[in-house]
Protein backbone atom coordinates (compact mmCIF):
# COMPACT_ATOMS: atom_id res chain seq x y z
CA UNK A 1 0.00 0.00 0.00
CA UNK A 2 2.59 2.15 0.96
CA UNK A 3 4.36 1.39 -2.27
CA UNK A 4 1.55 2.24 -4.52
CA UNK A 5 1.15 5.50 -2.40
CA UNK A 6 4.50 6.73 -3.37
CA UNK A 7 4.22 5.80 -7.03
CA UNK A 8 0.58 7.68 -7.27
CA UNK A 9 1.97 10.74 -5.29
CA UNK A 10 5.34 10.44 -7.41
CA UNK A 11 3.13 10.34 -10.56
CA UNK A 12 0.97 13.57 -9.72
CA UNK A 13 3.77 15.58 -8.63
CA UNK A 14 5.14 14.67 -12.64
CA UNK A 15 1.91 16.17 -13.88
CA UNK A 16 1.93 19.02 -12.42
CA UNK A 17 5.62 19.94 -12.71
CA UNK A 18 4.85 18.76 -16.75
CA UNK A 19 2.12 20.91 -16.60
CA UNK A 20 3.58 23.41 -15.37
CA UNK A 21 6.32 23.53 -17.38
CA UNK A 22 3.66 23.89 -20.77
CA UNK A 23 1.93 26.37 -18.78
CA UNK A 24 5.08 28.19 -18.57
CA UNK A 25 5.75 27.33 -22.48
CA UNK A 26 2.31 28.84 -23.59
CA UNK A 27 2.76 32.33 -21.35
CA UNK A 28 6.04 32.67 -23.26
CA UNK A 29 4.71 32.38 -26.56
CA UNK A 30 1.85 34.64 -25.56
CA UNK A 31 4.36 37.37 -24.32
CA UNK A 32 6.17 36.63 -27.37
CA UNK A 33 3.10 37.42 -30.00
CA UNK A 34 2.02 39.97 -27.61
CA UNK A 35 5.65 41.56 -28.22
CA UNK A 36 5.37 41.11 -31.61
CA UNK A 37 2.00 42.53 -32.30
CA UNK A 38 2.70 45.22 -30.64
CA UNK A 39 6.20 46.05 -32.39
CA UNK A 40 4.32 45.24 -35.74
CA UNK A 41 1.22 47.37 -34.46
CA UNK A 42 4.56 50.50 -33.91
CA UNK A 43 5.73 50.40 -36.90
CA UNK A 44 2.21 50.44 -39.04
CA UNK A 45 1.66 53.75 -37.40
CA UNK A 46 5.24 54.79 -38.07
CA UNK A 47 4.76 54.28 -41.41
CA UNK A 48 1.14 55.69 -41.80
CA UNK A 49 2.33 59.20 -39.86
CA UNK A 50 5.17 59.00 -42.18
CA UNK A 51 3.32 58.52 -45.26
CA UNK A 52 0.90 61.27 -44.16
CA UNK A 53 3.20 63.94 -43.78
CA UNK A 54 5.36 63.41 -46.69
CA UNK A 55 1.78 64.36 -48.53
CA UNK A 56 1.31 67.15 -46.44
CA UNK A 57 5.15 68.46 -46.96
CA UNK A 58 5.00 67.54 -50.55
CA UNK A 59 7.81 65.08 -50.27
CA UNK A 60 6.71 62.77 -53.58
CA UNK A 61 10.07 60.48 -53.02
CA UNK A 62 8.93 59.30 -48.93
CA UNK A 63 5.25 58.85 -50.74
CA UNK A 64 6.08 56.95 -53.25
CA UNK A 65 8.28 54.54 -51.03
CA UNK A 66 5.49 54.01 -48.50
CA UNK A 67 2.82 53.75 -51.18
CA UNK A 68 1.46 50.66 -51.94
CA UNK A 69 0.44 50.80 -55.40
CA UNK A 70 3.79 52.64 -56.55
CA UNK A 71 5.77 49.54 -54.88
CA UNK A 72 3.36 46.80 -56.51
CA UNK A 73 3.87 48.44 -59.71
CA UNK A 74 7.24 48.50 -59.58
CA UNK A 75 8.41 44.96 -58.68
CA UNK A 76 4.84 44.09 -60.98
CA UNK A 77 6.26 44.72 -64.02
CA UNK A 78 9.99 44.32 -63.51
CA UNK A 79 11.03 41.17 -64.98
CA UNK A 80 14.35 40.96 -62.11
CA UNK A 81 13.75 41.27 -58.74
CA UNK A 82 13.80 44.46 -56.91
CA UNK A 83 15.70 45.15 -53.98
CA UNK A 84 16.22 48.47 -53.37
CA UNK A 85 14.08 51.70 -54.52
CA UNK A 86 14.55 53.40 -57.62
CA UNK A 87 16.77 56.66 -57.19
CA UNK A 88 15.32 60.09 -55.79
CA UNK A 89 15.44 61.16 -59.53
CA UNK A 90 12.85 58.57 -60.78
CA UNK A 91 10.59 59.50 -62.63
CA UNK A 92 8.01 56.90 -61.40
CA UNK A 93 7.74 59.28 -57.99
CA UNK A 94 6.48 61.90 -60.00
CA UNK A 95 4.06 59.49 -61.76
CA UNK A 96 2.82 58.19 -58.01
CA UNK A 97 2.04 61.58 -57.04
CA UNK A 98 0.30 63.07 -60.30
CA UNK A 99 -1.97 59.91 -59.99
CA UNK A 100 -2.81 60.74 -56.26
CA UNK A 101 -3.36 64.54 -57.01
CA UNK A 102 -5.70 63.89 -59.68
CA UNK A 103 -8.04 61.78 -57.62
CA UNK A 104 -9.02 65.19 -55.67
CA UNK A 105 -7.78 67.98 -57.72
CA UNK A 106 -11.30 68.91 -58.18
CA UNK A 107 -11.12 70.02 -55.09
CA UNK A 108 -8.94 72.50 -55.33
CA UNK A 109 -10.94 74.38 -58.08
CA UNK A 110 -12.41 77.38 -56.59
CA UNK A 111 -16.58 78.05 -57.65
CA UNK A 112 -17.08 81.35 -55.62
CA UNK A 113 -17.99 83.84 -57.48
CA UNK A 114 -18.80 87.72 -56.73
CA UNK A 115 -18.49 88.37 -52.99
CA UNK A 116 -18.42 84.74 -52.27
CA UNK A 117 -15.20 84.35 -52.08
CA UNK A 118 -13.31 83.01 -49.55
CA UNK A 119 -9.83 82.95 -48.11
CA UNK A 120 -7.32 82.51 -49.01
CA UNK A 121 -8.57 84.79 -51.89
CA UNK A 122 -5.53 83.86 -54.63
CA UNK A 123 -4.36 80.75 -53.14
CA UNK A 124 -5.60 77.33 -52.81
CA UNK A 125 -8.34 76.71 -51.11
CA UNK A 126 -9.40 72.85 -50.19
CA UNK A 127 -13.25 72.58 -50.64
CA UNK A 128 -14.63 68.97 -49.31
CA UNK A 129 -18.49 69.04 -50.56
CA UNK A 130 -21.05 66.20 -50.86
CA UNK A 131 -18.20 63.96 -52.09
CA UNK A 132 -16.29 64.28 -48.81
CA UNK A 133 -17.07 60.30 -48.01
CA UNK A 134 -15.80 59.21 -51.49
CA UNK A 135 -12.86 61.68 -51.18
CA UNK A 136 -9.21 59.49 -50.95
CA UNK A 137 -7.48 59.99 -47.54
CA UNK A 138 -4.61 61.72 -49.02
CA UNK A 139 -7.36 64.75 -49.49
CA UNK A 140 -7.17 65.52 -45.98
CA UNK A 141 -3.54 66.14 -45.70
CA UNK A 142 -2.94 67.53 -49.33
CA UNK A 143 0.08 69.72 -49.40
CA UNK A 144 -2.04 72.74 -50.63
CA UNK A 145 -3.45 72.67 -46.84
CA UNK A 146 -2.38 75.59 -44.83
CA UNK A 147 0.79 76.68 -47.04
CA UNK A 148 -0.30 80.09 -47.52
CA UNK A 149 0.61 82.67 -44.64
CA UNK A 150 -0.23 82.31 -41.79
CA UNK A 151 -0.74 78.80 -42.27
CA UNK A 152 0.94 76.06 -40.45
CA UNK A 153 -0.09 72.90 -42.06
CA UNK A 154 -1.47 69.90 -40.09
CA UNK A 155 -0.62 67.94 -37.20
CA UNK A 156 -1.57 64.22 -36.68
CA UNK A 157 -2.83 62.46 -33.71
CA UNK A 158 -3.24 58.06 -33.27
CA UNK A 159 -5.92 57.29 -31.77
CA UNK A 160 -6.09 53.30 -32.16
CA UNK A 161 -4.67 51.27 -34.09
CA UNK A 162 -5.82 47.29 -34.76
CA UNK A 163 -5.12 44.02 -36.88
CA UNK A 164 -7.88 43.65 -39.39
CA UNK A 165 -7.61 40.15 -41.95
CA UNK A 166 -4.69 39.70 -44.55
CA UNK A 167 -4.42 41.85 -47.26
CA UNK A 168 -4.32 39.65 -50.34
CA UNK A 169 -3.60 40.14 -53.81
CA UNK A 170 -1.59 38.52 -56.84
CA UNK A 171 1.63 39.80 -58.26
CA UNK A 172 1.57 38.47 -61.69
CA UNK A 173 -1.57 37.28 -63.40
CA UNK A 174 -2.95 33.57 -62.68
CA UNK A 175 0.06 33.58 -60.01
CA UNK A 176 -0.23 32.54 -56.62
CA UNK A 177 -2.44 34.71 -53.74
CA UNK A 178 -0.48 36.45 -51.15
CA UNK A 179 -1.75 37.13 -47.87
CA UNK A 180 0.17 39.92 -45.61
CA UNK A 181 -0.66 41.09 -42.34
CA UNK A 182 -3.05 44.55 -42.42
CA UNK A 183 -3.50 47.03 -39.79
CA UNK A 184 -5.66 49.63 -39.44
CA UNK A 185 -4.86 52.76 -37.62
CA UNK A 186 -7.06 55.90 -37.22
CA UNK A 187 -5.71 59.04 -37.13
CA UNK A 188 -7.45 61.92 -36.25
CA UNK A 189 -5.99 64.90 -38.62
CA UNK A 190 -6.54 68.69 -37.44
CA UNK A 191 -5.64 71.92 -39.03
CA UNK A 192 -3.91 74.51 -37.24
CA UNK A 193 -5.08 77.52 -38.16
CA UNK A 194 -8.47 78.42 -38.91
CA UNK A 195 -7.73 80.99 -41.70
CA UNK A 196 -6.42 78.60 -44.26
CA UNK A 197 -8.15 75.08 -43.19
CA UNK A 198 -10.17 73.21 -45.42
CA UNK A 199 -14.15 74.09 -45.59
CA UNK A 200 -16.94 71.89 -46.05
CA UNK A 201 -20.83 72.50 -46.50
CA UNK A 202 -22.15 73.46 -42.97
CA UNK A 203 -23.74 70.10 -41.54
CA UNK A 204 -27.02 68.89 -41.57
CA UNK A 205 -27.19 71.09 -45.46
CA UNK A 206 -28.58 68.87 -48.09
CA UNK A 207 -28.41 69.39 -51.50
CA UNK A 208 -31.50 70.57 -53.25
CA UNK A 209 -31.93 71.27 -57.15
CA UNK A 210 -32.39 74.98 -56.18
CA UNK A 211 -30.47 78.40 -56.14
CA UNK A 212 -30.24 78.49 -52.54
CA UNK A 213 -26.50 78.84 -51.47
CA UNK A 214 -25.29 76.35 -48.46
CA UNK A 215 -24.29 77.93 -45.38
CA UNK A 216 -20.15 76.48 -45.70
CA UNK A 217 -18.00 75.75 -42.30
CA UNK A 218 -14.41 75.83 -41.67
CA UNK A 219 -13.13 72.53 -40.58
CA UNK A 220 -10.89 71.83 -37.62
CA UNK A 221 -9.94 68.00 -37.39
CA UNK A 222 -11.28 64.99 -39.34
CA UNK A 223 -11.49 61.44 -38.17
CA UNK A 224 -9.01 59.20 -41.02
CA UNK A 225 -8.23 55.67 -41.00
CA UNK A 226 -4.98 54.21 -43.24
CA UNK A 227 -4.64 50.61 -44.10
CA UNK A 228 -0.72 49.37 -43.58
CA UNK A 229 0.32 46.27 -45.00
CA UNK A 230 3.29 44.74 -43.42
CA UNK A 231 6.14 41.75 -44.06
CA UNK A 232 6.12 42.94 -47.65
CA UNK A 233 9.97 41.93 -48.63
CA UNK A 234 9.67 38.23 -48.35
CA UNK A 235 7.50 38.60 -51.18
CA UNK A 236 9.47 40.58 -53.25
CA UNK A 237 8.77 43.88 -52.70
CA UNK A 238 11.73 46.98 -52.04
CA UNK A 239 10.34 47.41 -48.50
CA UNK A 240 8.64 45.93 -45.75
CA UNK A 241 5.55 47.79 -44.98
CA UNK A 242 3.60 50.09 -47.27
CA UNK A 243 -0.12 52.35 -47.09
CA UNK A 244 -2.91 51.07 -49.20
CA UNK A 245 -3.66 54.14 -50.32
CA UNK A 246 -5.81 53.47 -53.38
CA UNK A 247 -6.27 50.20 -55.13
CA UNK A 248 -3.49 49.70 -57.78
CA UNK A 249 -5.34 50.16 -61.73
CA UNK A 250 -5.49 46.56 -63.35
CA UNK A 251 -7.34 45.17 -66.34
CA UNK A 252 -9.44 42.75 -66.67
CA UNK A 253 -7.40 39.04 -67.47
CA UNK A 254 -11.29 37.87 -69.86
CA UNK A 255 -13.29 40.43 -71.36
CA UNK A 256 -16.46 40.68 -69.22
CA UNK A 257 -14.93 39.90 -66.19
CA UNK A 258 -14.53 42.02 -63.28
CA UNK A 259 -10.46 43.34 -62.67
CA UNK A 260 -8.98 42.14 -59.58
CA UNK A 261 -8.80 44.25 -56.68
CA UNK A 262 -5.57 44.72 -55.60
CA UNK A 263 -5.31 44.17 -52.84
CA UNK A 264 -8.18 42.69 -51.65
CA UNK A 265 -8.72 43.96 -47.72
CA UNK A 266 -11.59 43.99 -45.25
CA UNK A 267 -10.91 48.18 -44.75
CA UNK A 268 -9.95 50.46 -47.10
CA UNK A 269 -8.36 53.96 -46.29
CA UNK A 270 -10.51 57.00 -45.79
CA UNK A 271 -12.33 59.46 -43.63
CA UNK A 272 -14.80 59.13 -41.29
CA UNK A 273 -17.52 61.65 -42.46
CA UNK A 274 -19.34 61.43 -38.49
CA UNK A 275 -15.84 62.55 -36.66
CA UNK A 276 -16.19 65.76 -38.64
CA UNK A 277 -15.73 69.24 -36.36
CA UNK A 278 -15.49 72.68 -37.20
CA UNK A 279 -13.53 75.88 -36.20
CA UNK A 280 -16.20 77.98 -33.56
CA UNK A 281 -16.06 81.37 -31.88
CA UNK A 282 -14.53 80.16 -29.01
CA UNK A 283 -11.11 78.31 -30.45
CA UNK A 284 -9.18 81.17 -31.38
CA UNK A 285 -11.06 84.42 -30.83
CA UNK A 286 -7.42 86.03 -30.85
CA UNK A 287 -6.98 84.90 -34.28
CA UNK A 288 -9.99 86.37 -36.09
CA UNK A 289 -9.25 89.65 -34.22
CA UNK A 290 -6.36 90.22 -35.09
CA UNK A 291 -7.57 88.94 -38.76
CA UNK A 292 -10.24 91.31 -38.68
CA UNK A 293 -7.57 94.31 -38.48
CA UNK A 294 -5.56 92.77 -41.35
CA UNK A 295 -8.27 92.71 -43.83
CA UNK A 296 -8.87 96.05 -43.47
CA UNK A 297 -6.11 96.81 -45.02
CA UNK A 298 -5.71 95.08 -47.53
CA UNK A 299 -5.56 97.20 -51.06
CA UNK A 300 -7.82 95.05 -52.69
CA UNK A 301 -11.69 94.74 -52.27
CA UNK A 302 -11.98 90.84 -53.14
CA UNK A 303 -8.53 90.21 -50.71
CA UNK A 304 -10.45 91.85 -48.05
CA UNK A 305 -14.42 90.67 -48.67
CA UNK A 306 -12.48 86.70 -48.60
CA UNK A 307 -10.51 86.93 -45.28
CA UNK A 308 -13.60 88.74 -43.51
CA UNK A 309 -15.72 85.66 -44.68
CA UNK A 310 -13.57 83.31 -43.82
CA UNK A 311 -13.82 85.30 -39.98
CA UNK A 312 -17.49 85.44 -40.93
CA UNK A 313 -18.09 81.87 -41.49
CA UNK A 314 -16.18 80.89 -38.21
CA UNK A 315 -18.08 83.59 -36.03
CA UNK A 316 -20.92 84.97 -37.74
CA UNK A 317 -21.78 87.23 -35.00
CA UNK A 318 -18.30 88.90 -34.97
CA UNK A 319 -19.08 92.69 -34.61
CA UNK A 320 -15.77 93.77 -35.72
CA UNK A 321 -15.41 92.04 -39.18
CA UNK A 322 -19.38 93.08 -39.91
CA UNK A 323 -18.58 96.21 -39.36
CA UNK A 324 -15.37 96.39 -41.59
CA UNK A 325 -16.95 94.22 -44.34
CA UNK A 326 -20.39 96.51 -44.13
CA UNK A 327 -18.30 99.51 -44.32
CA UNK A 328 -16.42 98.38 -47.04
CA UNK A 329 -18.87 97.16 -48.76
CA UNK A 330 -21.10 100.27 -48.27
CA UNK A 331 -18.09 102.18 -49.71
CA UNK A 332 -17.45 100.60 -52.97
CA UNK A 333 -21.04 101.17 -53.57
CA UNK A 334 -20.46 104.68 -53.28
CA UNK A 335 -17.16 104.60 -55.43
CA UNK A 336 -19.05 102.73 -58.34
CA UNK A 337 -21.59 105.41 -58.27
CA UNK A 338 -19.06 108.22 -58.30
CA UNK A 339 -17.80 106.57 -61.80
CA UNK A 340 -20.94 106.20 -63.02
CA UNK A 341 -22.07 110.12 -62.67
CA UNK A 342 -18.47 111.47 -63.67
CA UNK A 343 -18.37 114.42 -61.68
CA UNK A 344 -15.54 116.10 -60.05
CA UNK A 345 -16.60 116.92 -56.59
CA UNK A 346 -13.94 117.97 -54.02
CA UNK A 347 -16.97 118.15 -51.00
CA UNK A 348 -16.61 114.99 -49.31
CA UNK A 349 -20.08 115.39 -47.83
CA UNK A 350 -21.76 116.93 -51.35
CA UNK A 351 -19.79 114.17 -53.57
CA UNK A 352 -21.25 110.92 -50.61
CA UNK A 353 -25.36 112.87 -51.31
CA UNK A 354 -24.81 112.55 -55.30
CA UNK A 355 -23.35 108.86 -55.19
CA UNK A 356 -26.42 108.40 -52.72
CA UNK A 357 -28.95 110.06 -55.01
CA UNK A 358 -27.88 108.27 -57.89
CA UNK A 359 -28.34 104.80 -56.39
CA UNK A 360 -31.96 106.00 -55.14
CA UNK A 361 -33.24 106.57 -58.74
CA UNK A 362 -31.27 104.03 -60.34
CA UNK A 363 -33.22 101.88 -57.43
CA UNK A 364 -36.56 102.78 -58.20
CA UNK A 365 -36.29 102.65 -62.15
CA UNK A 366 -33.41 100.47 -64.54
CA UNK A 367 -32.37 98.49 -61.31
CA UNK A 368 -30.90 95.68 -63.48
CA UNK A 369 -27.59 95.99 -62.11
CA UNK A 370 -28.90 96.00 -58.14
CA UNK A 371 -30.80 93.04 -59.32
CA UNK A 372 -28.18 90.45 -61.70
CA UNK A 373 -25.58 89.37 -59.58
CA UNK A 374 -22.50 88.19 -61.25
CA UNK A 375 -23.59 84.53 -62.12
CA UNK A 376 -27.36 85.50 -62.44
CA UNK A 377 -26.23 87.58 -65.52
CA UNK A 378 -23.07 85.59 -66.54
CA UNK A 379 -20.56 88.54 -65.92
CA UNK A 380 -16.68 88.34 -65.32
CA UNK A 381 -16.98 90.77 -62.81
CA UNK A 382 -18.76 91.31 -59.15
CA UNK A 383 -22.05 93.83 -59.79
CA UNK A 384 -23.31 96.17 -57.55
CA UNK A 385 -25.99 93.39 -56.89
CA UNK A 386 -23.72 91.01 -55.63
CA UNK A 387 -22.16 94.13 -53.15
CA UNK A 388 -25.57 94.73 -51.75
CA UNK A 389 -26.89 90.85 -51.65
CA UNK A 390 -23.49 90.80 -49.13
CA UNK A 391 -24.20 93.47 -47.35
CA UNK A 392 -27.73 93.63 -46.10
CA UNK A 393 -27.58 89.96 -44.18
CA UNK A 394 -24.26 91.20 -42.85
CA UNK A 395 -25.99 94.66 -41.95
CA UNK A 396 -29.02 92.77 -40.32
CA UNK A 397 -26.78 90.74 -38.59
CA UNK A 398 -24.75 93.25 -36.80
CA UNK A 399 -28.51 94.65 -36.18
CA UNK A 400 -29.30 92.32 -34.34
CA UNK A 401 -25.38 92.28 -32.20
CA UNK A 402 -25.39 95.78 -31.59
CA UNK A 403 -29.04 97.10 -32.07
CA UNK A 404 -27.69 100.73 -30.84
CA UNK A 405 -25.33 100.85 -33.68
CA UNK A 406 -27.02 103.83 -35.58
CA UNK A 407 -24.73 104.52 -38.31
CA UNK A 408 -25.40 100.37 -38.64
CA UNK A 409 -28.79 101.33 -38.99
CA UNK A 410 -28.97 103.82 -40.79
CA UNK A 411 -27.22 102.78 -43.94
CA UNK A 412 -29.03 99.24 -43.69
CA UNK A 413 -32.53 101.59 -43.92
CA UNK A 414 -30.49 102.54 -46.97
CA UNK A 415 -29.69 99.27 -48.71
CA UNK A 416 -33.23 98.04 -48.37
CA UNK A 417 -34.34 101.09 -50.32
CA UNK A 418 -31.41 100.47 -52.90
CA UNK A 419 -32.97 96.66 -52.93
CA UNK A 420 -36.47 97.94 -53.46
CA UNK A 421 -37.54 96.09 -49.85
CA UNK A 422 -40.07 98.58 -49.41
CA UNK A 423 -41.40 98.03 -46.26
CA UNK A 424 -38.26 97.48 -44.43
CA UNK A 425 -36.67 100.77 -45.84
CA UNK A 426 -39.88 103.02 -44.44
CA UNK A 427 -39.75 101.33 -41.28
CA UNK A 428 -35.98 101.38 -40.31
CA UNK A 429 -35.94 105.11 -40.87
CA UNK A 430 -39.05 105.25 -38.58
CA UNK A 431 -37.84 103.54 -35.90
CA UNK A 432 -34.50 105.78 -35.64
CA UNK A 433 -36.27 109.38 -36.10
CA UNK A 434 -38.03 107.43 -33.04
CA UNK A 435 -34.56 106.77 -31.21
CA UNK A 436 -32.79 109.83 -31.88
CA UNK A 437 -33.58 113.11 -29.52
CA UNK A 438 -35.16 115.88 -31.04
CA UNK A 439 -32.33 118.22 -29.31
CA UNK A 440 -30.11 116.38 -31.88
CA UNK A 441 -31.49 118.73 -34.90
CA UNK A 442 -28.94 117.53 -37.82
CA UNK A 443 -29.06 113.78 -37.41
CA UNK A 444 -32.70 113.67 -37.36
CA UNK A 445 -32.89 116.13 -40.39
CA UNK A 446 -30.76 113.68 -42.18
CA UNK A 447 -32.76 110.58 -40.51
CA UNK A 448 -36.13 112.57 -42.10
CA UNK A 449 -34.83 113.20 -45.47
CA UNK A 450 -33.85 109.27 -45.92
CA UNK A 451 -36.97 108.35 -44.44
CA UNK A 452 -39.01 110.41 -47.14
CA UNK A 453 -36.60 109.46 -50.34
CA UNK A 454 -37.78 105.25 -49.08
CA UNK A 455 -41.35 106.77 -49.29
CA UNK A 456 -40.33 108.20 -52.74
CA UNK A 457 -38.86 105.24 -54.07
CA UNK A 458 -41.86 103.19 -53.12
CA UNK A 459 -44.60 105.55 -54.97
CA UNK A 460 -41.98 105.46 -57.97
CA UNK A 461 -41.33 102.19 -58.27
CA UNK A 462 -45.01 101.22 -58.01
CA UNK A 463 -46.18 103.42 -60.44
CA UNK A 464 -48.77 104.23 -58.11
CA UNK A 465 -49.58 108.22 -58.32
CA UNK A 466 -51.05 110.05 -56.04
CA UNK A 467 -50.02 107.09 -53.20
CA UNK A 468 -50.41 108.96 -49.64
CA UNK A 469 -46.44 108.30 -49.21
CA UNK A 470 -46.28 111.23 -51.65
CA UNK A 471 -47.85 114.07 -49.53
CA UNK A 472 -46.05 112.25 -46.35
CA UNK A 473 -42.63 112.42 -47.98
CA UNK A 474 -43.16 115.96 -48.64
CA UNK A 475 -44.08 116.27 -44.95
CA UNK A 476 -40.69 114.28 -43.22
CA UNK A 477 -38.86 116.57 -45.56
CA UNK A 478 -40.51 119.65 -45.10
CA UNK A 479 -40.19 118.75 -40.91
CA UNK A 480 -36.18 117.65 -41.77
CA UNK A 481 -35.56 121.79 -43.41
CA UNK A 482 -37.38 123.28 -40.04
CA UNK A 483 -34.43 120.80 -38.01
CA UNK A 484 -31.57 121.43 -40.68
CA UNK A 485 -28.56 123.26 -39.97
CA UNK A 486 -26.05 122.79 -42.52
CA UNK A 487 -26.21 124.20 -46.23
CA UNK A 488 -26.02 120.72 -47.98
CA UNK A 489 -29.24 119.19 -45.42
CA UNK A 490 -31.29 122.48 -45.94
CA UNK A 491 -30.65 121.72 -50.12
CA UNK A 492 -31.20 118.34 -50.21
CA UNK A 493 -34.48 118.93 -47.94
CA UNK A 494 -35.77 122.07 -50.37
CA UNK A 495 -35.10 119.36 -53.24
CA UNK A 496 -36.75 116.61 -51.53
CA UNK A 497 -39.88 118.28 -51.69
CA UNK A 498 -39.93 119.34 -54.98
CA UNK A 499 -39.36 116.20 -56.17
CA UNK A 500 -42.45 114.35 -54.03
CA UNK A 501 -44.92 116.80 -55.76
CA UNK A 502 -43.89 114.91 -59.16
CA UNK A 503 -46.02 112.18 -58.13
CA UNK A 504 -48.96 114.48 -56.85
CA UNK A 505 -52.05 115.48 -58.98
CA UNK A 506 -50.89 117.37 -61.77
CA UNK A 507 -47.73 117.87 -60.23
CA UNK A 508 -49.16 119.22 -57.43
CA UNK A 509 -48.71 123.58 -57.49
CA UNK A 510 -46.22 124.01 -59.95
CA UNK A 511 -45.43 127.68 -58.39
CA UNK A 512 -44.60 125.93 -55.36
CA UNK A 513 -42.17 123.20 -56.98
CA UNK A 514 -40.51 126.33 -58.54
CA UNK A 515 -40.35 128.00 -54.98
CA UNK A 516 -38.55 125.13 -53.39
CA UNK A 517 -36.14 124.34 -56.41
CA UNK A 518 -35.46 128.19 -56.14
CA UNK A 519 -34.77 127.78 -52.56
CA UNK A 520 -32.84 124.57 -53.38
CA UNK A 521 -30.82 126.39 -55.48
CA UNK A 522 -29.86 128.94 -53.13
CA UNK A 523 -28.88 126.63 -50.36
CA UNK A 524 -27.23 124.68 -53.39
CA UNK A 525 -24.83 127.37 -53.78
CA UNK A 526 -23.88 128.04 -50.20
CA UNK A 527 -22.06 124.17 -50.20
CA UNK A 528 -18.49 123.81 -50.68
CA UNK A 529 -17.65 122.83 -53.62
CA UNK A 530 -20.84 123.14 -55.61
CA UNK A 531 -21.20 122.99 -59.18
CA UNK A 532 -23.49 124.16 -61.82
CA UNK A 533 -22.60 120.44 -63.51
CA UNK A 534 -23.67 119.39 -60.18
CA UNK A 535 -26.71 121.55 -59.61
CA UNK A 536 -27.51 120.06 -63.45
CA UNK A 537 -27.17 116.32 -62.05
CA UNK A 538 -30.16 116.87 -59.94
CA UNK A 539 -32.23 118.61 -62.37
CA UNK A 540 -31.62 116.34 -65.02
CA UNK A 541 -33.15 113.07 -63.27
CA UNK A 542 -35.19 110.88 -65.33
CA UNK A 543 -38.91 112.07 -63.65
CA UNK A 544 -37.96 115.69 -62.64
CA UNK A 545 -36.17 116.70 -66.12
CA UNK A 546 -39.16 116.02 -68.43
CA UNK A 547 -41.80 118.42 -66.00
CA UNK A 548 -38.57 121.67 -66.16
CA UNK A 549 -38.64 120.84 -69.84
CA UNK A 550 -42.69 121.16 -69.91
CA UNK A 551 -42.96 124.19 -68.38
CA UNK A 552 -41.85 127.70 -69.49
CA UNK A 553 -41.81 128.62 -65.44
CA UNK A 554 -38.93 126.83 -64.77
CA UNK A 555 -36.26 127.71 -66.70
CA UNK A 556 -35.54 130.85 -64.03
CA UNK A 557 -33.91 127.77 -62.12
CA UNK A 558 -31.94 125.43 -65.09
CA UNK A 559 -28.72 125.50 -65.70
CA UNK A 560 -27.12 128.34 -67.96
CA UNK A 561 -26.37 125.69 -70.76
CA UNK A 562 -29.69 124.53 -70.87
CA UNK A 563 -31.18 128.20 -71.20
CA UNK A 564 -29.00 129.11 -74.11
CA UNK A 565 -30.20 125.43 -75.61
CA UNK A 566 -33.48 126.43 -75.81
Amino acid sequence: MICTSRLTTTLLLSGYFILAGATGLISSAAAATSTHTAHANQVAIETALQFAYAISKGDRVTFGRLDFACQYRLISESTAAVTTYPAETDPSYTQCWQEMTDKYAHTLKRTDLGMDVLWPSAGPLAFFGDDLPDLPVSAFVMEAIGISPPGSGVHLTVTNSRKIPDGTFRIKPQGKVIGVPAILIDITVAYKDPLTSPVTYAPGNTHWESTVKRPRRALRSVGTQWVVLTDLKKHGFPGNTAVFHRPVRTKPETLGMPADIIPFTTETSHALPDSLVWWGPDDQPGTLTAATARAATFPQLSDRIALLNRILMIDPRHIDALTVLTRHLYTELIEEARTRVKLSIKDQALALAVSEFYWNIYAAGTRFDLSYTMDMGGFSQPTPADLLYRMLPAMETLLKTQPRQLENRFRLGIAYRWNNDQRPMITTFESLVADIPEHRKTPRAEILLQLAWSRINKVAWNRILHDPESSQAYADAEAAFALAELPLDKFLAEYTMAYSMIFMPDYGDKTKMLRHLTEAKHWFHQIPGNTEAVWRYFLHTERLKPVLDADPLFRTILPSRDKGLE
